[in-house]
């Protein structure tokens, strides 16, 4: 079996999309994928040899537990660590929403396209959604706010939060 990246080992998109059926819940997970999990979360490219090394199992099994990982829904996809100041990205904020009751699909629908937008949640508290963006600078991060985000119907308000600095943590030690 050839020592393959895991960036490469990712699934296939099925050619047409149809609706997919429940997914069964994902098989319990025992110490050596927990250590797989946490191994590919540091380095998302570790070669099957080297995960089949540190977790002290023969690169057949390494491979089977990382397909099966993939296939229950546990590891959802490989990406990289983008130092976002470093891309280009010199402004980064927090914008919490209040929206409209009912009118989170079209609002969650509406930010995916956002341009910059990283990662959407809708949560309890004072506001519904928790939107986290990455614009070059301030000036582009105000016409993403005022222009895009408040001239969408079902969002109510808005609020910036404003990061200055940002320290991504990796997986717990054991």
């Amino acid at each position: 079996m050839p020592d393959e990246q895991m960036a490469n080992s990712g699934g296939q998109s099925p050619a047409a999309p149809a609706p997919a059926p429940p997914s069964p819940a994902a098989r319990p997970l025992d110490t050596i994928d927990r250590s797989i999990l946490r191994m590919l979360q540091t380095d998302g490219r570790a070669s099957i040899r080297s995960v089949a090394e540190r977790v002290h199992v023969s690169r057949a099994n390494a491979y089977a537990r990382i397909n099966r990982l993939i296939e229950d829904g546990v590891i959802r996809g490989f990406s990289a660590l983008i130092d976002q100041e470093r891309a280009g990205q010199g402004a980064s904020a927090y914008i919490t929403l209040k929206i409209v009751q009912n009118s989170w699909r079209t609002v969650r629908k509406q930010l995916t396209t956002l341009p910059g937008a990283t990662h959407i949640a809708l949560v309890s508290g004072d506001f519904d959604v928790l939107l986290l963006v990455h614009t070059k600078d301030n000036r582009e991060l105000r016409e993403l706010v005022l222009t895009r985000i408040q001239s969408i119907p079902e969002v109510l308000s808005t609020r910036t939060l404003l990061v200055f600095e940002e320290t991504d943590l990796g997986p717990e030690e054991e």
